[in-house]
């Protein structure tokens, strides 16, 4: 930790979730959740208490789950109640959502009914372009831009497909359906590609499995309220199969974190 204050560092991406400043190890980021959420291009706003802990817990448990299946993730450890330091990488401008159930925007788009759960999962590639509204493209249009090659779009579907198959049963074990998530890529210095994202209620569809409630930012854009307590439960359900939370609450770092999980696995 560099000992410097928001104020004090130099911010790379002012967002209303998250904002990314970096740190004083230039190889570094830290990454500040915050408690204001929005919807529809901002058009709709507010601030849900605590929202900020809650999500920076969530992705700390999370990008654990991943590490520990040999996924790598931008994660470090936590620095404080809001803060996580990230490994720096170069985003690449393209958004992966991957759709294990129809919602949203798939379900209007097609004229599909919400909650069918297709045979295959699909994933979907947007433009990240905040003047374009981040257009749907696919993949000969993502390569006609430069934004990647056909074989760092094969390792990018590779390494979404096994993020997938480590995070449905883990939320299943709790009894949520992962319904989608969004996540983005980077390139390392040495071009290595890798998770670059963080996962939350904030992006990604949370159903709870035995009464279909949404545990997720849809509380949000559709008014149904209890946003905060939503996240709460997400949080707290996690905890319980995560015993290392209280360890990444107090600031060790995730290769720690995780070694610990490995030897408590060989215990069992």
């Amino acid at each position: 930790m560099d000992g410097q204050t928001n104020s004090e560092r130099p911010v790379l991406y002012d967002g209303k979730a998250i904002k990314i400043y970096q740190d004083c190890t230039p190889d570094r980021l830290v990454v500040s959740f915050t408690d204001t959420i929005t919807a529809y291009n901002l058009i709709k706003t507010a601030r849900i208490a605590g929202k900020g802990h809650v999500n920076n817990m969530i992705s700390a448990i999370i990008a654990c789950h991943l590490e520990k299946a040999g996924i790598r993730t931008p994660f470090v450890k936590i620095i404080s109640e809001e803060e996580q330091l990230w490994n720096k990488a170069a985003l690449i401008p393209i958004e992966v959502i991957v759709r294990n159930v129809i919602a949203g925007s798939m379900a209007r788009r097609l004229g599909l009914d919400e909650g069918l759960r297709p045979a295959n999962t699909i994933y979907d590639l947007c433009y990240k372009n905040k003047d374009l509204e981040d257009p749907l493209i696919n993949d000969h249009h993502a390569v006609a831009l430069g934004l990647v090659s056909y074989a760092e779009l094969q390792e990018i579907y590779r390494q979404t497909e096994k993020i997938n198959s480590v995070l449905v049963p883990l939320f299943r074990s709790i009894g949520i359906d992962l319904v989608d998530f969004k996540i983005e890529f980077g390139r390392l210095a040495d071009g290595t590609l890798v998770l670059a994202d963080r996962i939350t209620p904030d992006n990604s569809r949370l159903w709870d499995i035995s009464t279909g409630a949404r545990l997720d930012k849809d509380r949000f854009r559709r008014d149904m309220g209890k946003v905060g307590d939503a996240y709460r439960d997400v949080l707290a359900r996690l905890e319980s199969v995560s015993p290392f939370h209280q360890a990444l609450e107090s600031g060790m770092p995730k290769d720690e974190v995780v070694q610990g999980m490995d030897q408590v696995k060989d215990n069992e």
